[in-house]
């Protein structure tokens, strides 16, 4: 695992349910309709393609972030904080975040991990392989393709993960 220690960044239970918003590939627009969208969350994951540092910032002001750095987080200081790959816990569930899936280096199951957040494919996806959910928020940056523009929510309860995903704009905008 590229930099990740075990036990890493273990956060405290702080109600049930737990909400986190997840957001990806925001290419250096933050809209202020996944801003709102983030509002009411207890911490909030940016799996990576961040663009800006005020992005992270501002996710910042709304809740604890943790950031990761994605292929086009180059260059300036800011990019080279942001970890490839980041590791927490919390309410007991174990959750592993990087850009691309492509370049996961470990077996999530064995390794312990509940949850595995990704971003990269601009497209969300969630599914469970192994008992893991894998999940990717799509993009809610700037429109790719005909691609949704979209973030995620998980939501922690009694030792339960599961996810949501929140379409911001229709491909019809």
């Amino acid at each position: 695992m590229r930099g990740c220690r075990a036990g890493s960044n273990l956060i405290a239970p702080m109600k049930n349910p737990i909400l986190i918003g997840v957001i990806s590939d925001t290419h250096g627009l933050l809209r202020p309709e996944a801003v709102r969208a983030m509002r009411g969350s207890d911490h909030i994951i940016h799996a990576g393609d961040v663009g800006a540092l005020g992005i992270v910032d501002e996710l910042s002001a709304l809740a604890p972030v943790t950031a990761v750095r994605g292929n086009i987080d180059r260059g300036g200081g800011w990019a080279q904080k942001l970890p490839e790959d980041a590791v927490f816990e919390i309410a007991g569930i174990s959750i592993y975040v990087l850009h691309d899936l492509a370049q996961l280096d470990l077996k999530p199951k064995a390794a312990g991990f509940a949850v595995v957040v990704s971003g990269h494919s601009h497209v969300p996806k969630q599914e469970r392989r192994e008992g893991v959910l894998y999940f990717n928020p799509g993009s809610a940056g700037p429109r790719r393709f005909k691609l949704p523009v979209c973030i995620g929510k998980l939501i922690l309860e009694n030792g339960r993960v599961q996810g949501e995903i929140m379409l911001l704009l229709t491909t019809e905008h």
